[in-house]
């Protein structure tokens, strides 16, 4: 059960009372997250987990510091704002910051749904079992997860900002393993109702089913077309890689020097906001800044990247709602990406490819080349080679090492659909895309 806005505001006024810091900000992350865990076709697994961290973050000059506490007692807030202080004494000085943010009007988000705060282990053990099931009466095994969370954020500082929002996230996935294949399918919603559990269980039995018996194909330049996830991936990386004020101020990001310039296709759009209804929105950032719409490439070009109010202040910008809890050595991150649809399908995508392959995800990504945007990474569960305009045979997997800035140079069909898909610091809402060269270097066993 969340706290709600009036006991937290308590909580955060006790805080500024007792702080003796130039300024100071609190912040607030409360709420519980419940996960249900399956694995060889059986739920092996069901944990809750509540708490309330407050964060305090005190200015002493351009001295900063940073301590947090769980515990809700007096003398524990005392406490932890003392040690912020403490801490912020005793750091070098930021020649680069001034001040904390002042307080700016906030539009409402509506996030939280009662019905994925309610939800229940057996709700939860209900739609696992449909996935179970299925996996069973067709050979297979079955493992992955479902969580339901509900959570609230607050953000007060001693210059007037207040700032409150609750919300709720429902995620299930699930991998289906045949001897010799796998398939994979997942739902995010901030809706628990919206979650499909019998259309995630077919999917991902269907790409198990039709990816046993894979065969090698040779490294190289293919026609790709990307599932959902893979697109998800893929921008999820673009995003820390560069769009990022701190990232340009730096001169690490490849969006650095080239802000009006295209750097993709004309058909690639892509944008951060945290008020669309269709993502997981929220109203604020962690200083409780506005969120704003945030284009980061229209129509192939660098059109602007996000900013907290320390990277905003060097550049005499407003913060456009994107920082991070302090301390964030990474700057501000868009958290609630969109890439914009298309007018294909997938059907359509497929009968155009002469020769290519099928990704349906990719693991285990990592960057070897910021400023090139080039990653490395594998496919997984459920890719397959493409043969005049059909899929004929299920492949073994592969290792990309591809530029993704040059994918999207070469986007030659964009799905009309999008999904909404999790990634480690928010949600992005994404088309499949298909894209004429993308480059595996290597094979696996598997």
């Amino acid at each position: 059960m969340l706290l709600g806005p009036d006991k937290i505001k308590a909580l955060v006024e006790q805080v500024l009372a007792h702080s003796r810091a130039d300024q100071t900000e609190v912040l607030v992350l409360g709420g519980e997250t419940a996960l249900t865990r399956f694995a060889n076709s059986h739920i092996h697994q069901n944990v809750a987990e509540r708490n309330v961290q407050v964060r305090v973050r005190a200015v002493v000059g351009r001295r900063v510091g940073v301590a947090s506490v769980n515990d809700l007692g007096e003398a524990a807030l005392r406490q932890v704002a003392e040690q912020a202080l403490e801490i912020a004494r005793r750091q070098p000085e930021n020649p680069g910051f001034s001040s904390l943010p002042g307080p700016r009007a906030l539009l409402p988000a509506e996030a939280f749904v009662a019905a994925t705060a309610d939800c229940t282990p057996e709700q939860r053990a209900q739609a696992v079992a449909s996935i179970c099931k299925l996996s069973k009466d067709t050979g297979l095994v079955a493992s992955g997860a479902f969580t339901t969370s509900s959570t609230e954020v607050a953000v007060a500082n001693s210059l007037g900002v207040w700032a409150y929002a609750p919300s709720t996230y429902a995620d299930l996935s699930a991998v289906i393993m045949a001897e010799d294949g796998s398939g994979y399918s997942g739902m995010t919603a901030c809706d628990v109702r919206e979650i499909d559990a019998e259309s995630v269980a077919v999917k991902a039995v269907d790409k198990a089913l039709r990816s046993r018996g894979p065969s090698a194909i040779e490294p190289g330049a293919y026609t790709v077309i990307l599932e959902e996830d893979a697109v998800a991936e893929m921008l999820s990386y673009l995003s820390y890689l560069g769009f990022s004020a701190l990232a340009v101020q730096d001169g690490r990001s490849f969006m650095a020097g080239h802000l009006g310039e295209h750097i993709t296709g004309e058909n690639v759009s892509i944008w951060d906001d945290g008020l669309d209804p269709s993502g997981l929105p929220c109203p604020f950032d962690f200083e409780g800044m506005p969120k704003q719409r945030v284009d980061l490439i229209q129509r192939g070009v660098a059109q602007g990247v996000v900013y907290d109010s320390y990277t905003a202040l060097k550049e005499g910008k407003q913060s456009t709602g994107h920082a991070l809890p302090a301390p964030n050595p990474a700057g501000p991150l868009p958290g609630n990406l969109f890439m914009q649809a298309g007018h294909s399908s997938k059907a359509r995508m497929l009968a155009s490819v002469e020769r290519g392959v099928w990704v349906t995800r990719f693991h285990y990504v990592n960057p070897v080349h910021s400023l090139k945007t080039v990653l490395t990474g594998m496919t997984r569960d459920g890719t397959f080679w493409i043969e005049k305009g059909e899929i004929t045979r299920p492949i073994k997997n592969l290792r990309f090492t591809q530029s993704v800035l040059e994918a999207l140079s070469c986007v030659r069909a964009i799905s009309a659909e999008t999904r909404l898909r999790p990634v480690f610091y928010g949600g992005v809402r994404v088309p499949a895309l298909c894209i004429e060269r993308f480059t595996f270097s290597g094979v696996t066993q598997f």
